[in-house]
């Protein structure tokens, strides 16, 4: 008798949970979403490779100071930068999406391979392990950037597009 009270119990629970994730999906604001006729979607940019010289950036710290180096940039349009980390990682390239153009949000994320985040780079863990952006295609200006893991300790960089 146990046995049939707990299938009986579960059972239900698994029909409410059920019930639950269909009311979610037929909630108002769903409703209305699904009734505004969606706005354009962005145009796709593709991937521009590098055309340019490819800069070198370490990656490195020492259980206090956390750093690239070179920290400070100047490229030529078309130019790609190889991160290469060095030591006490996990070391990565990130960019606040908030503070870049629309034009250079779209082409850094086109460019950027292997994003775990918007606009955040492949996650480098072991020593020689190499990062690759392309620069191609994004517009001039200068772009802050920084290491996710290690931002709390100042691991920032900048790279400026001539």
């Amino acid at each position: 008798m146990r046995f049939l009270g707990l299938a009986v119990v579960t059972s239900a629970a698994l029909v409410l949970a059920a019930c639950g994730d269909k009311k979610a999906e037929t909630t108002p604001a769903a409703e209305t979403a699904a009734a505004t006729p969606a706005m354009a979607a962005p145009a796709t940019v593709a991937m521009a490779p590098i055309t340019g010289k490819t800069w070198e950036v370490k990656m490195m710290g020492d259980g206090t100071t956390y750093k690239y180096e070179p920290a400070e940039l100047t490229i030529a349009p078309g130019d790609g930068i190889k991160f290469i980390m060095v030591s006490n990682g996990p070391h990565n390239v990130a960019f606040d999406p908030a503070t870049l153009p629309e034009a250079a949000k779209a082409q850094l994320m086109a460019n950027m391979t292997e994003q775990v985040m918007e606009l955040s780079g492949k996650t480098l863990t072991m020593p020689n392990e190499e990062y690759v952006l392309s620069f191609a295609g994004v517009p001039a200006g200068t772009y802050d950037y920084f290491c996710t893991p290690h931002i709390a300790m100042n691991m920032r960089g900048k790279v400026t597009i001539k």
